[in-house]
């Protein structure tokens, strides 16, 4: 079942809209601000992210921003009102994947919805932690700009932890992520995870890789 995400303060539109979803077999969460959809995408995984343009709080282009600073690759839907090429332009630039303006037919919108499912946003190329940087294209990691010398599983791990970035990944989450349904022997995470912590403590830093007791594992920048 898809994951989708609406982020729309007119409560009849977004109420249509979720249960239109729920006969096609969506799960869909509704958040009806900009500040409570960035909350709902920092601590869920979803498909597809459909953003209003003009909401309060925090409007849509400002929202697909922050995601797309922090790192967040969801593929985003913009819905607006305004059919216009600088509205449409506005919104690409701020890291959107798709437009569709209102009123629009919900076959168009599901249509939409299950194209953008089946691949993920092009937007985010690096991922950054304070100084520790991750590069999607090349798979090079850096700290201060100095090279971290990681294996392909170690790096996959790095981006699980800064994706998340500065919440905590459980140990179950990551092992589903990196390795899917060829589960490890039971120490390969812990091994992985020891490994890239030494590199990381290779460099003075304000980067830490900390273990939280029975949960799993959260990177984050800590004060200096």
């Amino acid at each position: 079942m898809m994951n989708v995400l609406l982020v729309e303060d007119d409560i009849d539109l977004a109420t249509t809209i979720v249960d239109y979803l729920e006969l096609e077999s969506m799960a869909c969460d509704h958040a009806s601000n900009g500040l409570m959809g960035l909350n709902l995408i920092e601590n869920a995984e979803y498909q597809v992210i459909i953003l209003d343009i003009n909401m309060p709080k925090m409007d849509g282009i400002t929202l697909c921003k922050r995601m797309r600073e922090i790192g967040i690759d969801t593929p985003v839907l913009m819905l607006t009102a305004r059919d216009t090429l600088d509205n449409k332009l506005e919104g690409f630039n701020a890291g959107s994947d798709d437009y569709l303006v209102k009123p629009f037919a919900m076959q168009e919108l599901i249509a939409r919805i299950q194209v953008l499912g089946r691949r993920r946003s092009g937007e985010t190329k690096r991922l950054m932690v304070g100084g520790l940087t991750l590069d999607l294209t090349q798979r090079i990691a850096t700290l201060n700009q100095q090279p971290l010398k990681l294996s392909p599983t170690a790096l996959a791990i790095l981006e699980v932890l800064m994706r998340a970035s500065p919440q905590t990944v459980t140990r179950q989450q990551i092992i589903q992520t990196v390795w899917g349904d060829d589960q490890p022997d039971s120490n390969s995470l812990k091994v992985h995870i020891y490994h890239l912590r030494k590199q990381l403590e290779r460099y003075e830093s304000s980067i830490s890789l900390d273990t939280i007791a029975s949960v799993g594992f959260v990177i984050k920048e800590t004060a200096q």
